[in-house]
């Protein structure tokens, strides 16, 4: 195998007999090495394929501030993904998860606890992705002895979601974002107003209806377990919100044939308050 590319000292990028381009990892791979020479195989350790165009110039970028080893439990992480999930991965994940490790270790040295705000509707709704992301963070505590919580699980998970969501096809991801903007269009038309979309609020509320949607392309549907007593509360703080919330459900059962559970509902009704608080007339 002949040396296309040198990432650093220990990762170089070539190509196999099927002229795929690879990254491989080992001690001093490319210690004294050039482009052109041959790979000395006996040091190859981690060797992984790369079928997305222009992956191997941002890994370049990216291994110029932060350490191979964050790549290598990466890659283990996305090996067990890959063998656990039913759908692709996109190769950009093997960049984000390398940059997430690296960052989320370096708060934890620093004692910087980070809060993911989406972490109970990723274990609610993305349980296999939140499995995952328990496993990484074993994985990552074996390899580096750093103990991280179930909200850098969650944040993993997201990382293999939004990666499933890119990788499946352009059409779902036009499909999605079509979506979105009608129910986006409902409550700009419900409240009279332009979202502010520079707000942590609105980042919040595009999150959940991303996954919100996807759930329904893929016909994954979430039993309602609210209890009754808490649903009318919601439904009597927040009446303008929910009756947006009844719009936006009145318009996918008559668009789509989707039909929206109260634990949906009452979601909907919560974010979309949170989006519009300080922006009603």
């Amino acid at each position: 195998m002949e040396i296309k590319k040198i990432l650093n000292n220990n990762v170089v990028v070539t190509e196999n007999d099927h002229n795929q381009e690879m990254v491989v990892m080992g001690n001093g791979l490319a210690f004294k090495k050039k482009v052109g020479q041959n790979v000395e195989t006996s040091k190859i350790e981690k060797t992984f394929i790369l079928k997305s165009a222009g992956i191997s110039e941002k890994l370049s970028h990216l291994l110029q501030y932060t350490s191979e080893k964050y790549l290598d439990i990466a890659s283990e992480v996305l090996d067990y993904a890959k063998s656990r999930l039913s759908y692709k991965l996109n190769d950009y994940l093997y960049i984000a998860l390398t940059d997430h490790i690296s960052f989320a270790l370096t708060r934890y040295e620093q004692g910087i606890q980070f809060k993911n705000t989406l972490l109970y509707e990723v274990r609610k709704y993305y349980k296999q992705e939140y499995e995952i992301g328990l496993k990484a963070v074993e994985i990552i505590e074996h390899r580096t002895g750093a103990t991280l919580d179930e909200n850098e699980a969650g944040s993993i998970a997201l990382h293999l979601v939004n990666s499933g969501i890119s990788e499946e096809n352009m059409e779902l991801a036009v499909n999605v974002t079509e979506k979105i903007n009608s129910i986006l269009n409902i409550v700009k038309y419900h409240y009279n107003i332009e979202i502010d979309e520079t707000t942590i609020n609105y980042e919040r509320f595009l999150s959940h209806l991303r996954f919100f949607v996807i759930r329904f392309i893929r016909n994954e549907r979430i039993e309602s377990t609210t209890d009754s007593f808490f649903y009318e509360q919601v439904i009597t703080k927040y009446p303008k919100a929910f009756a947006c919330t009844e719009k936006i459900a009145t318009y996918l059962e008559n668009e789509y044939g989707w039909g929206i559970s109260s634990d949906e509902k009452l979601y909907l009704t919560v974010h979309i308050h949170r989006v519009t608080f300080r922006q009603q007339n």
